[in-house]
C-alpha cells in the first residue's frame, strides 16, 4: 500500500539567529521595513504588508545562523504522515511550539537541513492597504527560500517524491549532472530552490516586493542610509525565474533577496524549463557580475541536537552554478 504523502501548502517562515538584535532592528525594520508582530524577550517576530502571520523570527544568539526553515500543510493528518516517513526514514523529529504556532513538527531532513512543519497558526489582520503604515521599500509577503547542497539531484528527488514538491526550472551540465533545482507547491516558480555548494547551508530568504520600482527604492534606501555596502549583487533579472532582483546582507551576514515578476507554474500540463550550466543568461539575463561571495557564502544551519551542521563538499566543486 501506498503511504500517504503530506500536503505542503508553502513556505511559510524561518528562524534567524542574530548577534546583535537591535543592529538587526536597523535593518529589518528602520531600513527593509518589515513589520514587527511580536517582541518577546531577546526574540523579532516580522512580517511584510501581506502576510498574515509572521515569517521571520529574529533571535539574538552569540551565534549567527538559521535555526529552521518552515512550512504549513493543510491538516493534522499530514502532520501524522510526516511522523510516520520520519520514522521510516530514520529522521530525528519532535515536536516545538512557538508564538502564533502551538504545534510544529521539527525534523531534520536527510541533507541536513533543519525543516518544520504546521498546521494551526494564529493570524492577523493584514496590512496590504493601510498605505499609511508602510515603511521602506515595501516588504509585501514571504516567496521563498534557497538553499546550498552538495547533493542537489538527491534532495530535488527525495522533496519531489516524498514531499509532492513539483520541479519548476533545473540547470545541469553536460553530463547531464542536476547543479540547481526551483520546486514549487503553491503554483509560483518556488517555494525551495537547492543550489549547489557546501552545505547545508542557507543561501538566501527571499521576499516578494510589489513592483521593479520598490526593488530600485531599496537600493536608495540602502544608499541614503550611508550603507551601499549591504548590497551584494543586483537589481538584475535572472533567466531562471525571470524575477528582477536584488540581493543584501544583513549585519550578521544573512542574505535576503528583494524579488518580483516571475510566472505561474499551475497548469498540470506545464513542463520544467531545463537550461545548461555554461549559458550565462541563467543566471543574469542583465545585470552587473555576480561576486564570487554570492556563489561561496551561506549561514550555517542548526543541528537537531543543537550546535550547527558543519557543511561538506559534494562531487560537484568548483565555482557552484546558483542561479536565483
Amino acid at each position: 500500500m501506498t503511504e500517504p504523502r503530506p500536503d505542503v501548502i508553502r513556505i511559510a517562515h524561518s528562524v534567524f539567529t542574530v548577534t546583535d538584535l537591535e543592529a538587526s532592528r536597523d535593518f529589518y525594520v528602520g531600513l527593509l521595513g518589515l513589520n514587527v508582530l511580536h517582541e518577546e524577550g531577546n526574540a523579532l517576530y516580522l512580517r511584510g504588508v501581506e502576510d498574515r502571520e509572521w515569517t521571520l523570527k529574529l533571535e539574538q544568539a552569540p551565534q549567527a545562523g538559521v535555526r529552521h526553515l518552515a512550512y504549513r500543510v493543510r491538516g493534522d493528518a499530514d502532520l501524522d504522515a510526516l511522523v510516520a516517513l520520519a520514522e521510516r526514514e530514520g529522521l530525528p523529529y519532535r515536536w516545538e511550539e512557538d508564538l502564533d504556532r502551538p504545534r510544529m513538527l521539527r525534523m531534520q531532513d536527510p541533507f541536513g537541513v533543519p525543516v518544520a512543519f504546521f498546521r494551526e497558526s494564529r493570524t492577523h489582520r493584514w496590512l496590504l492597504q493601510d498605505y499609511h503604515l508602510h515603511r521602506g521599500p515595501g516588504l509585501q509577503r514571504v516567496d521563498h527560500v534557497n538553499v546550498l547542497t552538495p547533493d542537489v539531484e538527491g534532495m530535488m528527488t527525495w522533496y519531489g517524491e516524498r514531499l509532492g514538491f513539483r520541479l519548476s526550472e533545473y540547470t545541469e551540465d553536460e553530463n547531464a549532472r542536476v547543479w540547481a533545482a526551483w520546486m514549487q507547491r503553491r503554483g509560483g516558480v518556488h517555494d525551495l530552490a537547492m543550489t549547489n555548494g557546501a552545505g547545508p547551508r542557507l543561501h538566501h530568504w527571499a521576499y516578494w516586493m510589489p513592483d521593479a520600482m520598490s526593488i530600485i527604492r531599496a537600493c536608495d534606501i540602502l544608499a541614503g542610509a550611508r550603507q551601499p555596502e549591504r548590497i551584494e549583487r543586483g537589481p538584475g533579472r535572472h533567466g531562471i525565474s525571470n524575477a528582477f532582483f536584488l540581493y543584501v546582507r544583513d549585519p550578521d551576514g544573512h542574505r535576503i533577496e528583494l524579488y518580483t515578476s516571475d510566472y505561474l507554474t499551475v497548469d498540470p500540463d506545464f513542463q520544467p524549463i531545463r537550461w545548461m550550466r555554461d549559458d550565462p543568461r541563467r543566471q543574469t539575463l542583465w545585470g552587473a557580475r555576480t561576486p564570487r561571495s554570492w556563489f561561496e557564502e551561506g549561514s550555517l544551519v542548526e543541528a537537531f541536537g543543537g550546535g550547527w551542521v558543519e557543511p561538506v563538499e559534494g562531487e560537484l566543486k568548483g565555482i557552484p552554478a546558483h542561479v536565483i
